[in-house]
C-alpha cells in the first residue's frame, strides 16, 4: 500500500474515533497509535465527560493502551495519528513515550503544543523529538471540531 494512502486510511480510522466522541457529547478527537510495521496497537477518543477524567484525552487513552499492550512505556518506532493538534498534556506523554511520530489534523489555536501555541517537539531542552506532519485531511478534520462546537454554542 502506497504511504500516502496508508497514512490517510490510519486518520480516516482517528476520524471515526473522533465522531464517536461527538456522539457521547464529548469532544471530537480520536487518534490511533501504529507500530512500525503497520499494525495498530491502539484506539481512542475522548472520554473526559465520560471517565470523569481530565486527562482522558484520545491520545493519552490511546498511549495507555498501547503501552498496555505492548508491556512497555516506550512506544518507540510508533506513529500516532490525532484528528486535532495534541495539547500540553498530551505532547509531554507523547514526549515520555518516545512516540516517533506524529500526524494530526487541525490546529488548535487555544490548546495546540504542536505548532500553534507551543511546539514541544522541536524544544531542544527535551530529550525526545518527535516529527510531526500537519494538515492530514485538514478538512474534514476541522469541519467535525467546527460543527460540533457551533451546535454546542446554540
Amino acid at each position: 500500500m502506497d504511504h500516502d494512502v496508508q497514512h490517510i486510511a490510519y486518520m480516516r480510522t482517528a476520524l471515526v474515533q473522533a465522531r464517536q466522541a461527538a456522539r457521547l457529547q464529548e469532544v471530537p478527537v480520536g487518534a490511533v497509535l501504529v507500530s512500525a510495521e503497520g499494525d495498530i496497537l491502539a484506539k481512542a477518543h475522548n472520554r473526559t465527560i465520560c471517565n470523569h477524567d481530565p486527562s482522558a484525552h484520545a491520545e493519552m487513552l490511546a498511549i495507555r493502551q498501547a503501552a498496555a499492550q505492548c508491556q512497555n512505556y516506550r512506544l518507540l518506532n510508533t506513529t500516532l495519528y490525532v484528528t486535532v493538534e495534541p495539547c500540553l498534556m498530551c505532547m509531554g506523554a507523547i514526549i515520555h513515550a518516545r512516540i516517533q511520530r506524529i500526524f494530526f489534523g487541525t490546529r488548535d489555536p487555544k490548546w495546540g503544543a504542536a505548532g500553534s501555541l507551543y511546539n514541544l517537539g522541536e524544544d531542544r531542552r527535551l530529550n525526545h523529538h518527535p516529527e510531526i506532519v500537519e494538515g492530514l485531511l485538514l478538512d474534514e478534520c476541522r469541519e467535525l471540531i467546527q460543527v460540533f462546537f457551533r451546535e454546542r454554542r446554540r
